[in-house]
């Protein structure tokens, strides 16, 4: 029961922010479970891959989602989980901890930032925004069909944000849309609508991948706990989309950023071996 009400905690936080769910996940099975971050992140990828799953056929039947992009980021972020998979076996856990850490801190600082300077973009299923920043974007969107038109900047630019992806997912067990919406809002004239839609499903197929590069390596999913943390994980990502649209908001993100700063501080004590 504890760990299917954190997986269906994890999924509400996917469904309501469109990332955040494994930067929740990882800690939440370490500090409840006592285990080691190697150990959480193959369970945490593959609920959150499960869930964000669902959030993308819902996106893909409005024809939110970029697959082409999306295609792009995947293959590429196929390729690097590997690597992160890898160095993840080779680190001290008190390592992969701090860098964990440091991650969630970084997250946190933007999504405060986010809330305070662009409140609009907060509202990620309620509000209807505009596109990215064109002045920036070296990715233009065809206005006739919607569809994203294609050169080498533009390539580039999403092939390196699946490339970080897919190390980060590896390494920590994150699934990256931390990443990925923010990266597809600077490069591209997507909305947010899109770029959270696109990114569900660059996270659902690399957060897969990552979960299976780190079986391959020896990591065990116990039964007991990874169905009904993936089972919560599913049910809590239908909940949270419903919910967005009525507390979707500055206050909701900025007291997420809280919670993820607490959390970045108890793991870093943790790892300095304060406690």
């Amino acid at each position: 029961m504890v760990t299917l009400l954190l997986g269906a905690f994890v999924g509400i936080v996917l469904g309501l922010t469109g990332a955040g769910g494994s930067i929740i996940a990882v800690p939440l099975l370490m500090v409840t479970l006592g285990w080691t971050l190697p150990q959480a992140a193959p369970v945490a990828l593959l609920a959150v891959a499960m869930a964000a799953t669902i959030g993308a056929v819902t996106a893909w039947r409005q024809n939110l989602v970029r697959y082409r992009a999306a295609t792009l980021m995947v293959i590429v972020g196929w390729l690097t989980t590997p690597i992160g998979v890898a160095a993840a076996h080779r680190l001290p856990a008190s390592v992969l901890s701090i860098l964990f850490s440091a991650v969630l801190a970084l997250v946190a600082v933007r999504l405060l930032l986010q809330a305070r300077r662009m409140p609009e973009e907060t509202r990620i299923v309620a509000a209807r925004l505009d596109g990215g920043d064109a002045r920036n974007a070296v990715c233009r969107v065809n206005p006739e069909s919607g569809r994203i038109r294609w050169n080498s900047p533009c390539a580039a630019a999403l092939a390196s944000t699946g490339a970080m992806t897919g190390v980060l997912s590896g390494l920590l067990g994150v699934g990256g849309g931390f990443i990925i919406v923010p990266a597809l809002r600077k490069a591209t004239e997507l909305t947010m609508h899109g770029a959270v839609a696109t990114s569900l499903m660059v996270i659902a197929l690399v957060s897969t991948g990552a979960a299976i590069g780190a079986l391959a390596h020896g990591a065990v999913i116990p039964v007991a706990v990874g169905v009904p943390f993936v089972g919560g994980a599913m049910l809590g990502m239908g909940g949270g989309r419903v919910l967005a649209p009525k507390i979707a908001g500055p206050a909701l993100q900025s007291g997420f950023a809280v919670l993820v700063l607490v959390i970045a501080s108890g793991l870093t004590v943790k790892a300095l071996g304060l406690i």
